[in-house]
Formats: structure tokens, C-alpha cells, sequence
């Protein structure tokens, strides 16, 4: 983005006697993106930017527009027209990217290569010096309140401990940034972290799942409709953006050490008995019914577990979750999140939708008349 404003693509245009400010031609995008190396070709640069469409990141600028078209249509990145969807965990992203550069950019910094048993870790400091830094270049006011902001960072996936032991504590245990905010990333890698993460085979991939109860030893839930496709499910926390971005957290327990649950046995079948089209579903007369859920999250999630794509479906509900209360069921078709017609998209997409907006969900799905 910031690139493309350097490179004047980005600025005011007037089209049928109206002026958009900051905005882009699709079509001189896709040429800048060839000639500057960050796509290959046409065809690649397009998918490009439907995942930057996808994401929230850029939309048509009067919103008529649900794809990315390589032609002479105005598009608009979300930050500049103050649409981006500041999250709770987009927020926490962003604070850990500021502070990241702040510690690296000053003299002396307590971000440094360090030393542990043998092994040098990158990016490294020690707990109780970061939380004397926060307090005192103002970022915490106490060393309490500096270590609920570790905590925060950890929890999504910004710092970690070297060797993954414990949760954030202000001791001379050592920590790292896990996440490089200086490394300079090519567009592409957006296409190839879906398939480098196997979403339906990792232990944070259902978004949506909640812990049943605080205790540890049970952490992990029964589909409301038991069957030898799916199995047990660990019960993960909501997950984060550095989780979408394919850095998987365990849950964590109010000890400062790590409980990491078991792996998640999870057969990724589908639960449906044949699959169904969105033509069928939409077909007049189809034995469907159209329903309006709203679910309230708690701390945790929203209690449920979409896969497939055009159409998603409910693949798992936690029987003691909020989306059960609300009256969501197995095999149930996602019609549309938060007002947003989504039988057409992916179970990734629709995942990034739901974590990227407000807490209190309001879903249509469609289920079959029995």
C-alpha cells in the first residue's frame, strides 16, 4: 500500500463526474505488480488481490464488486477510507509490530541475539527487562499492566519462550519475537499458506471452538451429532491473525506454565451425506429452510467448526457452547455472516470473515426440512 501511494497508483480519481479519493485502477495495479517482479503474471497478480479482497484489506470502491476484475475498475485499500476492521487481536498484531520496531531501532537494545544451553535464539530478550523497558518508555503503567501486555503478545503468537515452557513472566526467563516484522515478504507467500498449513488437520484450525471448562484435563468436545466421522475435537482458543497467518498457539491455562492440549484427532470428511450445490439450495421449491442465528461469543469463541466451500457447511457444534444455544446444528449450510452473502466463498475465507468481526455473530444458515 505504502508502495503504491510512493508510486503515485494510488490517488484521487474522478470517474462519471465523481471524485474517489485514494484509489487504485485494477488494471495498473496488475502491470505494476508484473513489473515489479511481485507476480509472475496476470492471472497470478489477479488471485493476489482477491486474497487482499478476501481478507478485507482492498474492496471496490463503491463495493459492486465481489471480485477482483483486471480491468479499469477503482479499487481502495480499507485503511484509507477508515473501513479496516480494527479486531481485538489485529490491535494486539499492531502494537507488537510497533514495539518491535521501536526496541530494534534504539541504541543498546535489550532485542538481541542471545545465548540459552548452547543455542543462540534471534530476536531474543529477557522477561524482566522487557517489562522495566515497558514501564519505562511509557508503553505500560505499572509492571504489572506491562506483563498482561506480554501476555497479550504471547498469547498471539508475537513473542514466545525459546523453548515454548511458560507464558510471559517478569523473571530472566528468555524470550523471542517470533514473528520478524523487518523481513521483507513477496506477495506470493499469501498463495501458498493454505496449503503449507493444512487447516483441517491442525489443532488450532477450528476457529470457532471453545474450551468446555477451565479444568485442563478436559479440554475437548463431542460433535452434537457423534458419528465415526468426526471424532474428538481439541477444544483450542479463539484463534489469532498470526494463527490465520499459519503460527499455531496452544491454549494456555491461568499457570504461567504451557498446557498443550493432544493433537486433534479429526477425520477431515465431511459430515454431509452427498454433497449439495448452491444451485440445489437456491432452487425454487428445494426442501430448505432459511434460518437467522445470533450467537454471542464468549472469551473463547463461538463454540463451532465450518468446513467445505460453495457451500460451507456446520461441520461440528460444542453442545455446551453459545452457538448451540443459538440453535445451530450439524450439516446446516452458511448463507451469510454478518450480512454478507457467503455461499460462494471457502471455509478459509468465511473463517478470516468471522474472526475479523465483532464478537456477537449474526449468521443465516440453511438446513434441510425433515
Amino acid at each position: 500500500r505504502l508502495r503504491l501511494h510512493d508510486g503515485k497508483l494510488i490517488k484521487d480519481r474522478r470517474y462519471h463526474l465523481r471524485t474517489y479519493p485514494n484509489c487504485f485502477v485494477a488494471k495498473e495495479l496488475t502491470d505494476w505488480l508484473i513489473d515489479h517482479k511481485e507476480a509472475p503474471d496476470r492471472e497470478t497478480g489477479i488471485r493476489l488481490m482477491q486474497k487482499l479482497m478476501d481478507h478485507y484489506i482492498i474492496h471496490h470502491v463503491c463495493d459492486e464488486h465481489s471480485d477482483y476484475k483486471d480491468a479499469k475498475l477503482l479499487y481502495r485499500f480499507r485503511k484509507d477510507d477508515g473501513t479496516f476492521p480494527l479486531s481485538k487481536d489485529v490491535k494486539v498484531f499492531m502494537r507488537g509490530q510497533s514495539l518491535y520496531e521501536k526496541l530494534v531501532s534504539m541504541e543498546g537494545s535489550i532485542v538481541k541475539v542471545r545465548e540459552e544451553n548452547s543455542v543462540k535464539y534471534q530476536r531474543a530478550f529477557l522477561g524482566c527487562e522487557m517489562v522495566e523497558w515497558l514501564v519505562q518508555e511509557g508503553e505500560a503503567e505499572s509492571r504489572r499492566d506491562a506483563v498482561e501486555l506480554g501476555r497479550a503478545l504471547l498469547e498471539h503468537g508475537i513473542i514466545q519462550h525459546v523453548s515454548n515452557r511458560h507464558h510471559f513472566l517478569d523473571s530472566d526467563v528468555l524470550y523471542q519475537f517470533w514473528i520478524n516484522f523487518r523481513r521483507r515478504r513477496r506477495l506470493t507467500e499469501l498463495l501458498s499458506e493454505n496449503s503449507s498449513r493444512a487447516l483441517s488437520e491442525s489443532p488450532d484450525s477450528p476457529f470457532c471452538l471453545r474450551k468446555l471448562n477451565p479444568d485442563p484435563g478436559n479440554t475437548s468436545f463431542l460433535s452434537v451429532q457423534p458419528n465415526k466421522e468426526i471424532k474428538i475435537v481439541s477444544a483450542v482458543r479463539r484463534s489469532s491473525i498470526t494463527s490465520l497467518a499459519g503460527n499455531s498457539n496452544p491454549y494456555f491455562s491461568v499457570t504461567p506454565t504451557l498446557v498443550f492440549p493432544p493433537v486433534a484427532e479429526c477425520n477431515p470428511k465431511s459430515v454431509l451425506k452427498r454433497p449439495v450445490t448452491n444451485e440445489e439450495l437456491l432452487s425454487p421449491g428445494a426442501p430448505y429452510t432459511k434460518k437467522t442465528l445470533t450467537i454471542v461469543g464468549d472469551a473463547v469463541g463461538w463454540g463451532f467448526v465450518v468446513r467445505g466451500g460453495r457451500p460451507c457447511h456446520i461441520q461440528a457444534v460444542d453442545p455446551g457452547g453459545p452457538a448451540a444455544a443459538a440453535g445451530m446444528k450439524v450439516c446446516q449450510f452458511v448463507f451469510s455472516v454478518n450480512g454478507m452473502y457467503v455461499l460462494h466463498l471457502d471455509y478459509q475465507t468465511i473463517s478470516s470473515l468471522i474472526m475479523t468481526g465483532p464478537r456477537t455473530l449474526v449468521m443465516e444458515v440453511m438446513e434441510a426440512i425433515e
